[in-house]
């Protein structure tokens, strides 16, 4: 693909992307209700879709294909692990946001705990998606970095021309999210989770053509890989034995969905708490399905390069660009994939960007307590700052990439999400009135403990808690919290 055509191709996607967000924003209208929940009214089926999108992103884009060299199909158990802690989300706490009309989902802990434990977990979840929508972005750009950049650079690229390209990606985020926020994300994330999933269905599509074979081949072209395992029960001590990853999986997403402003603020735009949870069931049919399909995607990307004898990247990231840009499965699965590799990286971007405004404004600023002028103009002042934040880590990510964009998220995960398990889990199954003023002590060092604790075991008996270290976080914060509480 030429970098002019690459060029071409975004710019179009670019202008099909800022006329739905034009139409929906018109239709939304500007108020704060509908920048933070779309006015309560979103259509549960277009918010189920749309999530899938935001939470795959370009790290499932690009990254999990390639782990299956590596995992093959082990990161099933964390998505049986998914669907459990799903259940938990539209059953335990979906019925609590809604009983108690929050916007912002860490109130709770306000009402709960106090002004210090709200300001806390905002702190926790901004920290967070900042660092993982940042991550998502950063390695889009990286690929767009090869295809446009580099050809027109004649070889290594200006860390100028890389900060501008994810600067013009930013802005544009930030023109079409500007006035209706979430009014807007909910039907641009739509947009893009179709041309995600579709990307997807054509590359496996074009594999099983290439070798001859059509749909109902599927089955028997994943056995001939010999990548398609998924339960590891021989060796307990491994980061993905079975039982570590269904727990890992059922806390993942119980921290980084239901404890995340971003993924339950699109569940609160709901007309209704019947509609947020059938719309959490949908979602979780529709995301296993994704993700069944991304590693199958996975599995026949291996046999296909080792079919036309292509040279193996060290680094799996890079897997999927190679094959799809390299013409072996034709010119418009090229075109289709960067479509896709855009779509996933507005998808995430998009609604975190508006989720760390919301964050902000109510909880850290309390805008609540202000005239309605004065939070409008804090409201952009905000976004506008907080777009200008994310650019910036990105371009230090830039300075010192160094490790495999999955791992690191999943890492940052584990260390930031387990202080909201420990603070949500005490706040609404115990009693407890931790001290106010040392709770963001408590929730600073449960993390670190975690790391010494991990790191210990690792070197004395060769056991690693893998992704699940995210509940034993969890669980270290909650001992925190307690230590800290009032005694009668």
């Amino acid at each position: 693909m030429t970098p002019t055509l690459a060029l071409c191709i975004s710019l179009a996607y670019v202008g099909v992307l800022l006329a739905v967000s034009r139409w929906s924003s018109h239709r939304a209208g500007s108020e704060e209700d509908v920048f933070f929940v779309a006015k309560k009214s979103a259509p549960w089926p277009l918010v189920a879709f749309g999530m899938v999108g935001a939470s795959l992103s370009g790290v499932t884009f690009l990254s999990i294909p390639g782990w299956v060299r590596d995992q093959e199909w082990t990161y099933m158990q964390m998505v049986l692990g998914y669907c459990i802690g799903y259940l938990i989300v539209a059953t335990v706490l979906l019925p609590l946001y809604y009983k108690m009309g929050l916007t912002s989902i860490y109130s709770f802990l306000g009402t709960r705990f106090g002004v210090e434990a709200r300001k806390t977990g905002s702190a926790f979840f901004l920290l967070s998606r900042v660092v993982g929508a940042s991550f998502r972005l950063f390695l889009v750009a990286l690929v767009l970095e090869v295809l446009v950049l580099e050809p027109l650079a004649g070889g290594d690229v200006p860390g100028s021309w890389f900060a501008g390209t994810t600067a013009a990606i930013l802005a544009i985020i930030y023109a079409y999210t500007r006035r209706s926020g979430m009014g807007t994300v909910i039907w641009t994330d739509t947009l893009q989770t179709t041309c995600m999933l579709l990307t997807v269905v054509m590359t496996v599509g074009g594999i099983l053509h290439a070798g001859g074979q059509g749909w109902l081949d599927l089955p028997s072209a994943l056995s001939d890989t010999g990548m398609t395992r998924i339960w590891v029960t021989d060796d307990w001590r491994a980061s993905n034995h079975w039982l570590k990853h269904i727990l890992a999986g059922m806390f993942v997403t119980v921290a980084m969905t239901g404890l995340d402003q971003d993924m339950m603020q699109k569940n609160l735009a709901c007309r209704s708490l019947g509609d947020a949870q059938k719309n959490m069931g949908v979602f979780t049919v529709i995301l296993v399905a994704a993700n069944l399909l991304f590693l199958s995607m996975g599995a026949l990307l291996w046999m296909h390069a080792g079919r036309i004898d292509m040279a193996l990247p060290e680094a799996t990231d890079k897997l999927y660009p190679l094959v799809a840009l390299g013409g072996s499965l034709g010119p418009a699965l090229g075109v289709a994939f960067l479509v896709g590799l855009l779509a996933s990286a507005f998808s995430s971007a998009d609604s975190a960007l508006t989720a760390l405004t919301t964050s902000t404004c109510i909880d850290l600023i309390d805008t609540p307590s202000k005239t309605s002028e004065e939070a409008s103009r804090i409201r952009k002042q905000v976004h506008l700052g907080l777009a200008v934040l994310l650019w910036l880590v990105i371009v230090a990510f830039n300075a010192v990439n160094d490790t495999s964009v999955v791992a690191a998220l999943f890492t940052v995960a584990n260390y930031t999400y387990g202080p909201l398990l420990g603070l949500f889990g005490m706040g609404m199954f115990t009693a407890l009135r931790p001290r106010a003023k040392w709770i963001p002590m408590a929730c600073v060092l449960a993390p670190v403990a975690g790391y010494g604790l991990e790191q210990a075991l690792t070197a004395w008996v060769g056991f690693s808690f893998g992704f699940a270290l995210l509940p034993v976080n969890g669980l270290l914060t909650a001992c925190g919290l307690w230590f800290i509480s009032e005694r009668t």
